[in-house]
Formats: structure tokens, C-alpha cells, sequence
């Protein structure tokens, strides 16, 4: 994905570490803590100082959804860094579609994401 197309996607699906912080109401290392445990997706794009967080692994209210976790370690297992797991995550569902894999997070317990995850080229 180059530079420009990522930095245009997360303008318009992720928050900045520093946003997220605030829209919890933590404190920022906080937040840099539950992305190394993988309680969060996050991606750091090339020349950026901040990680951008998707809105998509989050519910209504604002929790990191529960297969989060699951995919962040399913990535790790697989050896597939930040970047990669957001290209896997942001690949269109079906020839034809809008959808995206990232939106079948919330369904089967983001069953369908992990087995992708699993199987993704690092």
C-alpha cells in the first residue's frame, strides 16, 4: 500500500494514539501498553511518530472487541508485523465488494479473520 493511499485510509478509519487516549480517557502509555500486549491493532505509518489505531476493533463503547486478541496473536504466531496484519486486515471481502475483512471482526467471534490471519503470506 503506498505511503499517500495509507496516510488518505487511516485519515478516515484510525484515531492517533494520542486521540485515542483522549477519547478513553487514559493515559497515552497506557494505550502504547495495550498495543504491545495486543489488546490493539495499531499500525505506524513511514515518517509518522504516532501509531494509528482503526476504529474498527473497537465496539459501540469504546472496548477493544474480544477478537482483538485473538488476532493480534494468530499475526504474531504467523510472524506477520503491524503493517502486514493491517494490509491482511484491509483486504476487500469477495471480487466485487466494498466490505472489508477487518468488518467480520465483530461476527463468529472474528473467527473468519483469525483462519485469514493464519494463513496470510508474513
Amino acid at each position: 500500500m503506498a505511503r499517500d493511499d495509507l496516510l488518505k485510509r487511516l485519515s478516515t478509519e484510525a484515531l492517533t494514539g494520542s486521540w485515542l487516549a483522549q477519547r478513553l480517557a487514559i493515559e497515552p502509555r497506557l494505550i502504547e501498553v495495550m498495543r504491545r500486549s495486543g489488546e490493539l491493532i495499531a499500525i505506524r505509518p513511514p515518517g509518522s511518530s504516532e501509531h494509528y489505531y482503526p476504529v474498527w476493533q473497537f465496539d459501540e463503547d469504546w472496548r477493544p472487541l474480544p477478537a482483538v486478541q485473538r488476532v493480534t496473536s494468530a499475526a504474531r504466531e504467523r510472524g506477520l508485523g503491524a503493517d502486514r496484519l493491517y494490509e491482511v486486515l484491509s483486504a476487500r471481502l469477495g471480487l466485487g465488494g466494498e466490505e472489508r475483512l477487518s468488518s467480520a471482526m465483530r461476527a463468529e467471534n472474528g473467527d473468519r479473520v483469525v483462519a485469514a490471519v493464519r494463513t496470510a503470506t508474513p
